[in-house]
């Protein structure tokens, strides 16, 4: 009898480990990040690129962003978007890439990157005027919508003025923290508009 209770009591924790177990994850998907149109069309940090790996976890997925030839010892704004290019449709702020002193950059991430990524916003609220000061202050209350998948990414010159050192239009757009960043570095553009890298991921 002993020994029965003893074998059904370690079977029962073997279920229990066995079903707290996650998932078993896909295979990670590898994609590139290319110059920017912007950077493209200013002839601007020509040897500039990035490399992409989503790892599916299950409930969520980390992504591994990997960015080589860029100005040295300079900062980056990093964001999943709706679009590559401009307008950008609807973006939101991952993360800050810092490169080092080779203009090489790494960024981990963890969240929601896959077919499933979307914003939403059913109603109309008030927001926090966190960030005041023009050209672009913060909205006080948002837009609403449906659902908008966003299968995009997109890295930022933190500043304008290290846009400019690296011969790139010195235009400031809100792709920061202050909402104060240089213009788009690289992009997924080499993806269709509607069939972003993001979608691959399931």
């Amino acid at each position: 009898m002993i020994r029965y209770r003893v074998l059904l009591a370690l079977g029962t924790m073997g279920l229990s480990i066995n079903m707290a177990r996650p998932a078993l994850a896909q295979s990670n998907i590898i994609f590139s990040m290319v110059r920017s149109s912007t950077a493209v069309t200013a002839g601007c940090i020509p040897n500039a690129k990035g490399r992409v790996t989503i790892h599916p976890l299950g409930p969520v997925e980390t992504m591994h962003v990997e960015v080589t030839g860029l100005p040295s010892n300079t900062g980056f704004d990093f964001f999943v978007i709706q679009v590559p290019d401009k307008p950008f449709g609807m973006a939101w702020y991952q993360g800050d890439i810092q490169t080092d002193s080779h203009g090489t950059g790494v960024g981990d991430f963890v969240g929601r990157f896959s077919v499933e990524t979307f914003i939403v916003a059913p109603g109309t609220a008030p927001a926090p005027n966190t960030f005041p000061n023009p050209p672009f202050p913060d909205a006080t209350s948002n837009p609403a919508t449906n659902p908008i998948q966003m299968y995009h990414l997109g890295l930022w010159f933190n500043r304008p003025s290290d846009a400019a050192a690296a011969g790139c239009p010195n235009t400031e757009t809100p792709f920061n923290g202050t909402h104060t960043a240089g213009v788009q570095a690289l992009s997924t553009h080499n993806f269709p508009q509607l069939n972003g890298p993001l979608i691959q991921v399931h």
